[in-house]
């Protein structure tokens, strides 16, 4: 993206203008070919997309020779067309770089092109071994073309529709699938609307159906439910046409056509299931590839599941073979005949079911093995081995499971079982070939004391492995020292998170604009502090090219100056990215949002304006929601907003008005809106949700489901409440307990279909649940959110009425309680026998223990285990969690420091008392030396330890330091001890560090702190030369890094300077003639040097001539 989307057309400008300034131009029209006649003709009337193709045409049939260019230049002159380079240059780069930007204009030029024209469009789409189009030396990027516009906004809908509209009358049908298959797959979805089917073929090929059929059944979670509708009827609609089915009584679904249909089988009726053959049932199932696809079919019913099986059971295949079990998929979930199997099918069928939590709205009732053969065995039960059992197993054992398939569950371990692994590995002797191995987010529990002892590491062995962003700065510092490549480092898995601001600023102009592609594909991976650094480095080199979505990472006035002409490309590059993680201080996202409301002006004209904003889209004001969004549009805006995590009360209510408006009521609703329509149903009041809840429970109870974890309005809980107790069986326990005659207690099924909307029980309806119901579901209540302490204190009760008394409550009674577990007082947690490790670890998940609940945990653990505290090991350490900070002083002074100093960071991420942490930070003085000495992976390692930091310790700590405290840490300095920081450290503490300052410590800075406090925020450079107000004119800064003569906000996404003049544009840069690019004949011919052959300010170069001649120019823009 920082690289110009116009780059790929400076082909025409090189072909225009080679050689013009060493030959002479003939003075009169000479022949031409036809083509290459019509060509200029269309550069005469502006038509330089018709041109381009033209060209590419021309060059694919004839050979190109060097006296072609001058024919083409002759043909303009005798056409009496006052055309010189530099004005059809900057003529040439603005149509094309507007037909980006624009692409509805793109769909104008591509609807007018002739058949041969629009032909070499889909054709260069498509031609993937063509990826270079060399005319002499002239070389056209056909892959750049085509990976561009796959992956613009916009221009991926312009080719969609193009497509649909011509390609299947003058191309081969398979050729236009392969262009709908790329342009879908590089869209988010929204481009399936029902209507589709109304402009899809219905005579396609047998192989170009299929091939579509496969784009659209991958493409089905993406896919709203009204167009899966639609895509299933247009798909039988086929299948029935061409199916051999004689009459209704032979059914036409086959096995092929069941293939065929993948995932979308779902829809099939009831009817037509139980129609199918026995024999197509069968083959069907004799697929090799069937259990991957029954894998997928999530949102399956269960009567169409069990009409599937029962289908399947009527075929050869014997459904008591453990065989024909590994093949159903997720049909297995609702198998019937348990009671028929022996043991042996039992169990496989057992460790199948494992995969049922995938299905939707559907429990299945899934216990763990008895017994197994080895861990290498468990798959995702391996979360079920204790902590001691990993510690106590040999470790090359251990070692054996790593490198299995076993340890892509490895992430399901608790981070006591991790440590406890990880502890192991590293006893054993050679730690780092221990380290190396361990791969993925494993690597991220190694701790900054083991890496720094191990310096042996290289790029390669940590290609597959997630850092933290302590590991990625020491390491990153480490392998910097060995290598003089940057690449290498940067192409290096999460290493880019170890890059500093000094990092960034010693990199030359031209090795920071070489590189700054790895920074941008891994805009993720960034801290807003590194994004901050980015953007100064990118405002001093280069100015005019810089991506715009790094202006928001400098102070909000330099948003001020971007012309209305660069609207487009601000809001694409902005919208590709999350704005919450690029701007975290609400007055300066403020200023963003009204820079994107001027450009939209404050509306949302059609889905191509919806598909430029991207996820802006989640930012947009209440009333441009309401009324802003046109009817056009809002189909795919309303695609956008399923995904936004955090709209504003106001933004919802536009949305539900505007919801109300376009579906009407939801007493009206189908069943397809109604499931489109899942994520907002939160959004409507209790009344408006009674006839969803009567209409369609399942629907809104799958959407309860979904919403699993959050904390969904209480009006939303309750219509789920009553849809479930609605629609489930009445049917009063036969012998009820005292007191409970007439409630109607929860069923197994009714908890699971409620999800959060338990918290809607009265305490007495849970008191009286069954004591098989509270087994079987205790995780579920015990992952309740909502529940209230009369609630937690019943289902407490509950488990003393089934488990007996809290002493004889055995390890997996404990763990199964979750938050029902902070309803036992001190006195009950004493009796709970907490042994294991694991069993306190569980405990310790929950966050809002009182301080004497917590030290009863602790003080159990000790007891129970029979453990000191100097004889805790680190995983011990990392079990505990929060309850390490009940201990006093005297207790953390214990904590031995070669168990301490491996569990650094766990221990940095508890909120302890500032006492502890200041006990804390000793232990790391003894680990880390002297906090003077400290390095910025120290700091970042320590996480909220570095809060215990004295007011003089703080005070000597360098200024750029300061980004590298962890926010959590910077909320955890006292307010008295953050007052004493200066002004430059507290202007140096990045933008993600200012954000975290709390209201207290605010209060009790002073004016001048205040200021630096808010320059942090905005993101202001601590370099104040080079903050100066964005009004002059701007230089290309040389590669010495010398300060720049001026300052002023970016041209975005175009390299060089445009020749034209517009009166908004004035005060964004300095208007110079453009270096055209036949200059670049110059550059690379032989005679005096480069500088001498272009004259000093009288055109503006695109990058310094004399830091960057040819070498460097062919580097950086070589594939034109």
């Amino acid at each position: 993206m920082s690289q110009e989307p116009r780059t790929y057309f400076l082909f025409l400008f090189l072909f225009l203008s080679h050689g013009v300034a060493s030959h002479r131009v003939p003075d009169s029209r000479q022949d031409l070919h036809p083509l290459l006649q019509k060509m200029a003709e269309e550069i005469i009337d502006g038509s330089y997309l018709n041109a381009l193709l033209d060209l590419i045409q021309f060059q694919s049939s004839h050979g190109w020779t060097a006296n072609l260019s001058h024919r083409v230049l002759a043909y303009l002159n005798s056409r009496n067309v006052a055309f010189t380079i530099p004005s059809l240059q900057a003529a040439v780069e603005h149509h094309l770089e507007q037909r980006l930007y624009q692409p509805q204009k793109l769909l104008e030029d591509l609807r007018e092109t002739d058949a041969q024209q629009f032909c070499t469009a889909m054709k260069c789409l498509l031609e993937d071994k063509k990826d270079l189009l060399e005319l002499e030396d002239i070389v056209i990027d056909l892959r750049e073309i085509r990976k561009q516009a796959f992956q613009s906004p916009g221009v991926n809908r312009s080719l969609f529709v193009i497509t649909l509209e011509r390609c299947f009358q003058l191309l081969n049908s398979l050729e236009c699938v392969e262009i709908l298959g790329r342009v879908l797959r590089g869209s988010s979805g929204s481009l399936l609307q029902p209507d589709i089917t109304e402009k899809l073929p219905q005579d396609l090929c047998e192989d170009a159906f299929k091939n579509l059929s496969a784009v659209f059944k991958d493409l089905y979670d993406q896919t709203s439910a009204h167009s899966q509708r639609a895509l299933y009827s247009w798909m039988t609609g086929i299948l029935q046409t061409s199916s051999k089915a004689t009459d209704d009584s032979v059914s036409w679904v086959s096995a092929e056509n069941l293939w065929i249909l993948g995932r979308y089988m779902v829809h099939l009726s009831f009817e037509e299931i139980v129609k199918i053959s026995p024999v197509e049932i069968g083959l069907f199932i004799s697929y090799d590839n069937t259990t991957k696809l029954l894998d997928t079919v999530y949102d399956i019913t269960p009567e169409l599941a069990r009409a599937f099986l029962e289908r399947i059971s009527s075929s050869s295949f014997d459904m008591r073979n453990t065989s024909t079990i590994h093949r159903l998929g997720l049909l297995v979930c609702f198998y019937d005949d348990l009671d028929l199997l022996d043991a042996a099918v039992a169990q496989v069928l057992l460790h199948q079911m494992i995969k049922c939590s995938h299905l939707r709205g559907f429990q299945a009732g899934v216990q763990q093995v008895p017994s197994f053969y080895s861990v290498s065995q468990m798959g995702v039960l391996l979360a079920g081995v204790g902590t001691r059992a990993f510690y106590g197993m040999d470790c090359r054992d251990l070692l054996q499971v790593l490198r299995s398939t076993v340890s892509l569950h490895v992430s399901n371990l608790s981070p006591a079982q991790k440590q406890g692994v990880l502890s192991k590995m590293i006893e054993a002797g050679d730690a780092t070939s221990g380290i190396v191995e361990i791969q993925g987010a494993f690597f991220k529990e190694v701790s900054l004391f083991d890496l720094r002892r191990e310096p042996g590491f290289n790029t390669t062995v940590l290609k597959e492995k997630e850092l933290r962003r302590s590991q990625a700065l020491f390491l990153y510092e480490l392998l910097s020292k060995l290598t003089r490549r940057p690449e290498e480092l940067l192409s290096t898995g999460q290493l880019v998170k170890g890059v500093t601001c000094s990092h960034i600023d010693a990199m030359s102009a031209d090795s920071f604009l070489a590189h700054f592609h790895y920074f941008e594909n891994n805009l993720s991976l960034l801290s807003p502090y590194q994004v901050n650094c980015l953007a100064w480095k990118y405002w001093e080199v280069s100015r005019s090219s810089m991506p715009p979505f790094l202006l928001t990472a400098l102070p909000a006035h330099y948003l001020a100056s971007v012309p209305a002409s660069q609207c487009v490309p601000f809001l694409i590059s902005l919208g590709k990215n999350q704005l919450d993680s690029l701007v975290l201080d609400s007055h300066k996202k403020n200023s963003v949002l009204r820079k994107v409301q001027q450009c939209l002006n404050n509306s949302t004209a059609d889905e191509y304006v919806v598909d430029i904003v991207g996820k802006l889209l989640c930012h947009l004001p209440a009333a441009v929601l309401h009324r802003g969004v046109s009817a056009q549009a809002w189909a795919t805006a309303l695609h956008g907003l399923r995904d936004c995590p955090d709209l504003s009360p106001e933004q919802k209510a536009a949305v539900r008005l505007r919801l109300l408006e376009q579906r009407g009521l939801p007493q009206n609703w189908t069943a397809e809106t109604t499931k489109d329509l899942g994520p907002f149903l939160v959004l409507f009041s209790g009344d408006e949700l009674s006839s969803i809840a009567t209409k369609f429970p399942d629907i809104l109870q799958q959407t309860a489901s979904e919403i699993a974890g959050t904390l969904p309005p209480e009006e939303f809980l309750w219509a789920v409440f009553d849809s479930v107790r609605n629609s489930s069986e009445k049917s009063p326990s036969s012998a009820p307990s005292p007191g409970c005659h007439g409630v109607m207690a929860p069923s197994s099924g009714d908890i699971f279909k409620l999800a959060e909307a338990n918290a809607c029980w009265a305490p007495q309806d849970l008191l009286c649940m069954e004591e098989h119901t509270f087994v079987r579901n205790v995780e579920l209540l015990g992952a309740v959110r909502g529940f209230s302490p009369p609630q937690l204190m019943t289902l407490k009760e509950k488990a003393v009425q089934v488990w007996d008394m809290p002493s004889y409550w055995k390890e997996y009674h404990i763990t199964s309680l979750g938050r029902i577990a902070l309803a036992l007082n001190e006195s009950e947690l004493q009796q709970l026998d907490l042994s294991s490790i694991d069993t306190v670890a569980s405990l310790s998940r929950q966050t809002e223990w009182t301080p004497g609940q917590a030290k009863s945990i602790l003080q159990g653990f000790l007891e129970d285990s029979g453990y000191s505290i100097q004889d805790l090991k680190s995983f011990h350490l990392v079990g505990l969690g929060t309850t390490l900070c009940t201990m006093n002083v005297t207790e953390i002074s214990l904590i031995r420091i070669s168990e301490f100093r491996v569990v650094v960071a766990r221990i940095g991420t508890l909120l302890c008392s500032i006492h502890v942490l200041a006990e804390f930070k000793r232990k790391a003085e003894v680990v880390f030396g002297d906090p003077t000495q400290w390095s910025s992976s120290v700091l970042q390692e320590l996480g909220t330890i570095a809060a215990g930091l004295t007011k003089e310790e703080l005070q000597m700590l360098d200024k750029d330091l300061m980004p590298y405290f962890q926010p959590s840490a910077i909320k955890c300095l006292p307010d008295e001890i953050f007052k004493e920081l200066s002004m430059e450290q507290i202007a140096s503490l990045g933008p993600e560090n200012a954000a975290a300052v709390t209201p207290a410590q605010r209060r009790q800075l002073s004016m001048l702190q205040l200021q630096s406090l808010q320059r942090a925020l905005d993101g202001a450079n601590t370099r104040s030369w080079l903050d100066t107000p964005p009004s002059a004119s701007p230089t290309r800064t040389p590669s010495s890094g010398s300060p720049p003569a001026s300052s002023t906000p970016p041209r975005p996404l175009l390299w060089g300077h445009y020749s034209r003049v517009r009166e908004e544009q004035t005060a964004f840069w300095e208007i110079k003639r453009p270096c055209h690019m036949g200059s670049l004949a110059w550059l690379f011919s032989a005679g005096s040097s480069a500088q001498d052959r272009v004259v000093s300010g009288a055109c503006a170069w695109p990058f310094s001539v004399q830091a960057a001649g040819p070498g460097v120019w062919k580097q950086r823009h070589s594939r034109l």
